[in-house]
């Protein structure tokens, strides 16, 4: 694959908003660094940024939207979080907040929590971006997991060039570090410092934000050994389950499969549906099975996924 680099006017961000519709990936531009953006209601465009980016692990991404009415469609909205974005949105701050149901978004950007994490680009660039998409866009940083987050173009292509299809050159970051996040499912705890300093939040707030090291301040979501936990227990590493056991396969057709010709990208975009139809499906007594996934590439996100759903319950 070639990655294109697409100047930011009319065309280039038509080129983007066209590659994004049909599950392409699109580094853009934001005031804090390059985002890698995907078309968050995708399972499959959401599966090839964590593989794209070499993250081994699920995280939450934080979703993308253009204004406020956009963000009531996706999450409750409380006095608090609606203080934050009078002060701060469009800006660098990201707030994590309760899930609505049937939001359409892909359960791999929320990692299957009932919490998601939005920001209102503050860039042109990723602003028209957005209008010209329609609809919410994932993006993590544009790098490879664990390597230095990106703030130019050139920055991208130095590490995803030939893994995604395009990015719109916006020209140097503003902010140049990630945004702050805020989590506003409980009280207010600063979950990671960033572009907006917690001094200025807790003004807008008019308390206190539970700080990092505080024992008030809950563990990262997705961070907990036993999570994603379905209600029916789950066996790995089943080629053969038993008579009471709904079998998820992987590389063999089977009524749940991962993916029936071993493809990782296809078994992590299926990942969470097929966890919830196998435990719909199975009977109180019963279990999941799934058959061994590769731990190579996205098999390793999946394992860890799939480690934690059948870890002992607390």
């Amino acid at each position: 694959m070639q990655t294109e680099v697409l100047k930011p006017d009319t065309g280039g961000i038509a080129r983007a908003a066209s590659i994004l519709r049909s599950g392409g990936l699109v580094a853009m531009p934001t005031e804090t660094v390059y985002g890698l953006a995907g078309d968050a209601r995708d399972d499959r465009a959401v599966a090839r940024i964590f593989e794209a980016k070499g993250r081994p692990r699920f995280n939450p991404l934080i979703v993308h939207l253009p204004d406020l009415d956009a963000v009531r469609g996706l999450a409750d909205v409380g006095p608090e979080a609606e203080a934050l974005a009078g002060a701060f949105w469009p800006g660098p701050l990201t707030l994590v907040l309760p899930l609505r149901a049937e939001t359409g978004l892909s359960p791999l950007v929320t990692a299957g929590l009932d919490t998601v994490a939005i920001r209102l680009p503050a860039h042109p660039v990723a602003r028209a971006l957005l209008a010209a998409f329609g609809g919410p866009l994932a993006a993590p940083s544009a790098n490879p997991s664990g390597r230095v987050s990106p703030t130019r173009a050139d920055h991208v292509l130095d590490g995803l060039s030939g893994r995604i299809e395009a990015v719109l050159d916006g020209g140097p970051c503003a902010v140049g570090v990630e945004s702050t996040i805020v989590g506003l499912d409980g009280p207010p705890a600063l979950l990671r410092p960033g572009g907006v300093p917690a001094e200025a939040i807790e003004a807008a707030l008019g308390r206190p934000l539970i700080l990092p090291g505080d024992p008030a301040l809950p563990k990262a979501p997705g961070q907990l050994a036993s999570h994603y936990a379905p209600r029916a227990r789950v066996r790995l590493g089943v080629d053969r389950p038993g008579p009471d056991e709904t079998w998820v396969s992987f590389g063999v057709p089977a009524r749940f499969s991962l993916s029936e010709s071993g493809d990782l990208v296809e078994a992590a975009a299926n990942l969470f549906h097929i966890l919830r139809e196998a435990d719909r499906a199975t009977p109180p007594e019963g279990s999941i099975a799934f058959a061994p996934v590769p731990e190579t590439g996205l098999g390793r996100a999946i394992n860890d996924r799939l480690r934690r759903a059948a870890a002992p319950r607390p």
